[in-house]
């Protein structure tokens, strides 16, 4: 394929409702379809919000299976790939934020654990970090995924990139106060990986804690395709394998690495 339709889906997340939240996911992830999008995305912990501290084992879906019952269903429906933002999951008796990925068939075929917790909200308290990166092909597009304040640490998305990359998703629940850091670090991502950087941001408010939105989808030249701005919906763009060739090509970013100079 030579390009892949994208389809953001910025949701207000009701705190601590994970049913009310997966009809509003079900209802977006239709609507992506119908629209023609090969891929629905949606935000970190859009099930229950980010997070619930009281009776988070409460939420937490054991290896993931309601989720990948309800998801796998729901791509296989509209045949359009998703890739499922995160849930809380326990694995092994451990708390983990963790994205599934599904093909248009409904078969869950990826998954990635959180790595870098948020420790500033007690993140770290609650979930135990991942270690591994998250790989996988869309549609002819290698893919990866990593979730909100992974961004903040390029070695970690760059690292993804060095494995063979064309695009990146991001879903993440960013708060409103700092979002003029999540369109920076998104644009970054992108320019200096040269791969299409695909933001999905949640908004609306907890008790204390308002999130963005603007979620936002970038080309690999920096190039901003769509931005939301802070209500509930749906942002769409192009992944064009023609302009991810044409950027390569112009500026040899990765040939010119020199990674013997990059060890701590």
């Amino acid at each position: 394929m030579e390009s892949l339709t994208v389809a953001s889906l910025q949701m207000n997340t009701v705190f601590g409702r994970p049913l009310e939240n997966l009809e509003k996911a079900k209802k977006l992830i239709f609507q992506a379809a119908e629209t023609g999008a090969d891929v629905a995305v949606l935000p970190e912990t859009w099930n229950t919000g980010f997070f619930p501290r009281e009776n988070l084992l409460f939420y937490a879906d054991v290896d993931g299976r309601e989720l990948k019952r309800e998801m796998g269903a729901i791509a296989k429906q509209c045949a359009i790939n998703i890739v499922a933002g995160s849930i809380p999951t326990l694995k092994n008796q451990k708390i983990f934020n963790t994205c599934y990925v599904f093909n248009r068939r409904g078969e869950c075929f990826s998954e990635y654990d959180k790595a870098h917790l948020f420790s500033l909200m007690d993140e770290d308290r609650f979930f135990t970090p991942g270690n591994t990166l998250s790989r996988f092909e869309l549609e002819g597009f290698r893919c990866g995924v990593i979730l909100c304040y992974d961004l903040r640490f390029p070695e970690w998305a760059r690292l993804l990139a060095t494995k063979g990359l064309d695009v990146l998703f991001v879903p993440s629940q960013w708060p409103a106060q700092r979002l003029a850091h999540l369109d920076a670090l998104l644009t970054a991502r992108a320019i200096e990986n040269q791969v299409y950087v695909i933001g999905c941001n949640a908004c609306g408010r907890t008790d204390d804690t308002v999130f963005g939105g603007g979620t936002m989808l970038v080309d690999p030249r920096g190039e901003i395709l769509a931005k939301a701005d802070n209500e509930e919906c749906a942002v769409y763009a192009r992944c064009d394998a023609g302009i991810l060739k044409n950027v390569r090509m112009s500026m040899n970013v990765f040939g010119d690495r020199r990674p013997e100079l990059y060890r701590f």
